[in-house]
């Protein structure tokens, strides 16, 4: 594969999770390879001021409304229909996002968003639970303990942390953020769910 998208990637986002099917299916009808790039949308919200739309609109009258209407679009036209705003949401990524980069390390960061977004998105594990979150991590295809050992190394803590400052001064200030093009090579940046017919016309050049 010459073409690849790379997903600036947070567990506790939604849009995570609804982007993630879809641009699979655009990825495979290309001929591109997705790759993750794990951030803490958290401290990504903190260096560019953003915030989460319920609460940077909440005082628009109708905006977060109307948000809601176009999530409901997506989710029937995309046939995302198991979907659940998680119980604990926001929850603390951090240590999940940490398992994620040292997944990506191994180069296996896809398997390990795809089996973890299920559970949380549409099953609404408890992921403070220790013994419900194992279980999901283990049913992924990857050892809890090991990952969990992982995460608590202070290099990839660090990486984590850098890989959020690089996405912020790549442009990224939230997530669904894609950066498209030939591997190597210049990309484009599109953010947002609504991007994908976008992305799938920038895949589509040359």
């Amino acid at each position: 594969m010459s073409k690849s998208v790379e997903l600036v990637f947070d567990f506790v986002s939604p849009n995570a999770y609804l982007v993630w099917w879809p641009l699979r299916e655009i990825c495979a009808r290309c001929d591109a390879e997705l790759v993750v790039a794990p951030v803490f949308l958290a401290g990504m919200h903190r260096i560019t001021g953003n915030a989460p739309p319920m609460i940077r609109d909440k005082d628009v009258r109708g905006k977060n409304e109307y948000a809601q209407l176009e999530m409901d679009r997506f989710i029937a036209k995309h046939g995302l229909t198991q979907y659940r705003l998680h119980p604990q949401f926001p929850f603390n990524s951090i240590t999940l996002q940490r398992m994620l980069v040292a997944a990506c390390e191994d180069g296996r960061g896809v398997q390990f968003a795809e089996g973890l977004l299920r559970p949380i998105w549409e099953d609404g594990i408890d992921v403070t639970d220790p013994q419900a979150l194992g279980q999901a991590i283990a049913a992924a295809g990857f050892d809890p303990q090991a990952l969990l050992a992982r995460a608590q190394d202070e290099a990839v803590k660090a990486k984590l942390a850098a890989n959020t400052d690089q996405m912020v001064e790549r442009g990224a200030f939230g997530i669904p953020t894609m950066f498209v093009g030939p591997k190597g090579g210049r990309t484009e940046m599109f953010f947002g769910k609504e991007r994908l017919d976008q992305v799938e016309d920038e895949l589509a050049k040359g």
